[in-house]
């Protein structure tokens, strides 16, 4: 917990007293090794990172901290402990002249939607689902004047806190190993939540569209980003068994079908402002994440498709505002 005790104190003088009451309890619930066997060894390798805080710490071209000279210790043996932390999903970040060669582009998806989303200056921001945070320091760097993402996955959260360790405490960004479901309900308290794939991963989508809903205070945004398949009004593809290998996948809209959700949940001026077919450019399997990537979801024969027959895994970003009058 002590990762978090800024981030605590904060929470008691904010809008976010309420999480802040249970935030202790969560945490040590989610993050220990009963859920968590190899926890200790990721934990062991914060405690081995360098006590250095890195500078300069630029967040708006990408997610870089610090300079190779900066490092008292050999970068191969640098390199060695954040190696510790594989696979890298999100990315990609430079730390102290060290290329984190993620698996995701992630500046790609960044790039797309940045110009689509109300400016995030001094705005309380949520990232649902964040991975290791990637583009949380990227909603920072963006000027907003605080970021929280949330994300169930220990190691993922580890990545993320060794890269905070190189920067100043006090930095307002952190990913707490939580989900959704365990944020209090109806919290209306964020000025802009983000939900970057994760949509189809939901059994009901409708009930993750609510819950969005009811995280943001009255005028605040969603930015939506998810699969989506060609189709008419009501279409959504449900696959039978996997889908792209995946077998979490349950629901890809027609992006007329998800304009339609988000409307029925309460949203309005919904638009959808990208879509884009992911490419063996913006996901692929790199040195610091060996595992299988797109490469290995598709046909070989060049037409995109997966290896069940689905399209293209192609995604769209939905931007939509809770009304300033509110009715939930």
């Amino acid at each position: 917990m002590h990762y978090y005790k800024n981030l605590q104190d904060w929470m008691n003088a904010s809008r976010l007293s309420s999480l802040a009451n249970c935030l202790p309890k969560l945490i040590s619930e989610k993050f220990n090794t009963t859920r968590w066997g190899d926890l200790p060894l990721w934990l062991e390798c914060l405690d081995n990172l360098p006590k250095i805080v890195g500078d300069p710490v630029n967040l708006n071209s990408g997610v870089c901290i610090g300079k190779a000279n900066q490092l008292a210790i050999p970068h191969d043996e640098f390199k060695e402990t954040l190696m510790t932390l594989h696979p890298w999903r999100k990315g990609p970040f430079s730390l102290f002249g060290i290329n984190i060669d993620s698996e995701w582009r992630s500046d790609l998806k960044w790039n797309r939607i940045k110009s689509h989303i109300h400016s995030l200056e001094k705005r309380l921001v949520l990232d649902v689902g964040c991975g290791n945070g990637y583009h949380c320091w990227r909603m920072l760097g963006a000027g907003a004047e605080r970021v929280i993402g949330i994300d169930p996955s220990a190691k993922f959260v580890c990545q993320f806190l060794a890269l905070k360790h190189f920067t100043r405490d006090s930095l307002p960004i952190d990913v707490l190993p939580i989900g959704i479901q365990d944020l209090p309900k109806n919290l209306r308290a964020f000025d802009s939540v983000f939900s970057m794939g994760v949509l189809y991963h939901r059994k009901s989508p409708l009930s993750h569209l609510e819950q969005l809903f009811g995280l943001l205070r009255p005028g605040g945004q969603i930015i939506l980003e998810t699969l989506i398949i060609e189709g008419k009004f009501g279409y959504s593809l449900v696959p039978e068994g996997r889908y792209a290998k995946m077998r979490n996948v349950w629901f890809i809209p027609s992006p007329r079908t998800l304009i339609s959700w988000l409307r029925r949940v309460g949203f309005e001026g919904v638009r959808m402002v990208d879509v884009s077919i992911t490419s063996t450019i913006e996901q692929r399997k790199t040195p610091w994440m060996t595992y299988q990537s797109l490469e290995d979801f598709i046909l070989k024969d060049g037409s995109g498709r997966t290896l069940e027959g689905y399209p293209p895994p192609t995604r769209g970003v939905f931007i939509a505002e809770v009304p300033t009058q509110r009715l939930k």
